[in-house]
């Protein structure tokens, strides 16, 4: 126990020091090297518009309107992707009759789909919830799909020999669990893009509030110090969602891997 603790200790310590060094090269570069707040903003500088928006309350709302864009987005990938690449990875059929339609749409930039979201759904949440579920859903498609296509035939063999003989009692208890890191790991990548298509949303003026819209507009202002801080809060706001992802499925979906199935 007193090793793990050490080794914890250890790993946050080394975080800590890489966060330290990369703020103080940003600091030194902008006092420094570049010396002009247009072009980069120092982290004191950065920080005192930070404090500034925390006391105006705006950041808060801006921050609420695009984690509510994003879990829409999410929700309706989560729901959608997963069932069709379930069926594409089970049934042979449906992939011929899927596939074709999946590899037209996949290429075309989530991005491109703006004007007819704003068509559609006009400047609300529904709008830049459609562009970020068009760029989280299709690797949810792809990987659950690999996922069961990658599924051991043994296992499959073995389970009807047990007299699992129904293919609803086949995914359930044999391909899902076998295909679930490949799932797992698509909805990691899925949110990363998601996040990313959400940014783009809220600056092309899909939604009227959101962190991607701020940085808009405060890039019309030329203040490039507020732009940095909204910045940073996406990545910040990005790691903590990846986080928490991640200690959800390595701790409850994916702990037999680990050997904690008690």
């Amino acid at each position: 126990m007193k090793k793990k603790l050490i080794e914890a200790l250890e790993q946050k310590g080394l975080e800590a020091i890489s966060i330290i060094a990369a703020l103080t090269l940003w600091q030194l570069a902008s006092d420094l090297i570049v010396k002009n707040k247009l072009l980069l903003p120092s982290f004191t500088d950065a920080l005192a518009s930070f404090l500034e928006v925390i006391e105006n309350g705006v950041i808060f709302t801006d921050t609420w309107v695009s984690l509510l864009h994003f879990a829409i987005g999410m929700v309706l990938a989560l729901v959608i992707g997963i069932p069709i690449g379930i069926i594409m990875g089970w049934f042979k059929t449906a992939n011929r009759i899927l596939d074709p339609l999946i590899e037209i749409l996949r290429p075309i930039p989530p991005l491109a789909w703006i004007p007819f979201a704003i068509v559609w759904f006009g400047l609300t949440h529904r709008s830049a919830g459609f562009v970020v579920f068009l760029g989280a859903v299709f690797p949810i498609i792809i990987n659950t799909f690999t996922g069961f296509k990658g599924i051991p035939r043994v296992y499959v063999e073995a389970a009807r020999v047990l007299g699992c003989m129904r293919d609803r009692d086949l995914i359930r208890y044999v391909a899902l669990p076998s295909a679930l890191p490949s799932i797992v790991a698509g909805i990691r990548i899925a949110m990363g893009i998601g996040w990313m298509c959400l940014v783009a949303a809220e600056m092309f003026g899909v939604s009227k509030n959101g962190l991607g819209h701020k940085i808009w507009w405060h890039y019309y202002l030329h203040q490039m110090d507020s732009v940095l801080v909204y910045m940073l809060l996406l990545g910040v706001l990005g790691l903590i969602i990846d986080r928490a992802f991640r200690h959800f499925t390595d701790k409850q979906l994916l702990k037999w891997r680990a050997g904690e199935v008690m």
